[in-house]
């Protein structure tokens, strides 16, 4: 069969043909994952709020967010679902598709308390979810209506004393790092008060001020809005030395508890399993959004500190403070069914 030599056009052309078709090629043979990685995030972010609007986690999860979107051009919507002390939305988060666009920002209480005090807690911290970092934190205090008799922690524990478990305190709900830190606290000042779960801040705030409840325990950011209103009055702070924005609160440590410290945290997590490039983006994104001077002096006005680590110190974190606050639940007896 005679051939014929091709012309030096024609030849190229052929050349381009082949080219483009491995290129189309090792497109369809490629992991689907690998071209939603590179072009991360194509569609919005959910971040889920495992408490309801208007409470400490949802004012950092919002202002982080914010910043995060606007400064990377992204959509990141804020999706509050409350319950069980915040597991129902770290639960969500844990059970969503790891692809990086269902992301949860978790706390204290349900990333390193609920594993010790639930029986049967739907998801596991360490195994079905992938740290992403550490966002901030905040120390607790104790509050009282502004018409309350009790001007002092020594006022509350001589209540106490004379009354034991007559004095009610309200928290944001079982498990959470103020009913821990006050179990805690009761423990080191030997006195017993009756505690009041909700599931939210909100109604604690309402019946606080209302009267149906003594006391309030909470991180500073859920309540100094109503402090600063005149509504409550801070009693203690939970921190060893005394928060900028409540300096005239004394800590538990200097009203005679030497050593007393509790603070609750925040940090950002996904589903186990997420890419290792996504965690990356996702991680360089949330601490580039906590070094803005802004973002720093809205979450101090909130009377919270920004924080920022790797994925893997904030997975070690999460570890140390599970076994911390297991050794809390379990001498404390307290339990959640």
């Amino acid at each position: 069969m005679p051939s014929f030599p091709l012309r030096a056009g024609a030849s190229r052309r052929r050349l381009a043909i082949a080219a483009a078709a491995l290129v189309a090629g090792a497109t369809l043979l490629a992991p689907a994952g690998a071209f939603a990685q590179a072009s991360y995030p194509s569609r919005p972010i959910r971040l889920i709020v495992p408490f309801p609007a208007g409470g400490g986690t949802d004012l950092i999860a919002r202002e982080i967010a914010n910043k995060v979107a606007t400064s990377n051009g992204w959509s990141i919507v804020i999706d509050n679902k409350p319950g069980s002390g915040g597991n129902l939305g770290v639960d969500a988060a844990a059970k969503a598709a790891p692809d990086g666009y269902t992301l949860v920002l978790g706390q204290t209480s349900n990333l390193a308390i609920n594993p010790t005090l639930y029986a049967r807690l739907p998801y596991n911290p360490e195994k079905d979810l992938t740290p992403i970092g550490l966002v901030a934190s905040a120390p607790l205090v104790l509050v009282v209506a502004a018409d309350s008799p009790y001007k002092t922690l020594a006022d509350v524990v001589a209540a106490a004393k004379a009354r034991p478990e007559a004095l009610n305190y309200a928290s944001s709900g079982s498990g959470t790092v103020a009913h821990l830190a006050t179990e805690l606290f009761q423990k080191t000042a030997s006195v017993r008060f009756t505690h009041v779960p909700y599931k939210g801040a909100a109604q604690g705030s309402t019946d606080l001020i209302g009267g149906q409840v003594q006391m309030y325990m909470s991180s500073v950011p859920t309540l100094i809005g109503h402090i600063k209103s005149g509504k409550m009055r801070p009693i203690v702070v939970t921190s060893r030395k005394r928060t900028t924005d409540l300096p005239d609160a004394p800590t538990v440590d200097e009203s005679g508890y030497k050593g007393f410290e509790a603070a609750t945290w925040f940090g950002v997590a996904g589903p186990a399993g997420l890419p290792k490039d996504v965690v990356a983006k996702l991680n360089a994104a949330f601490n580039k959004a906590l070094q803005d001077p802004e973002v720093k002096r809205k979450l101090a006005s909130q009377g919270a500190e920004v924080k920022g680590s790797t994925p893997e110190e904030f997975g070690a974190y999460i570890r140390e403070e599970t076994v911390r606050w297991g050794k809390v639940v379990k001498e404390s007896g307290a339990k959640v069914d």
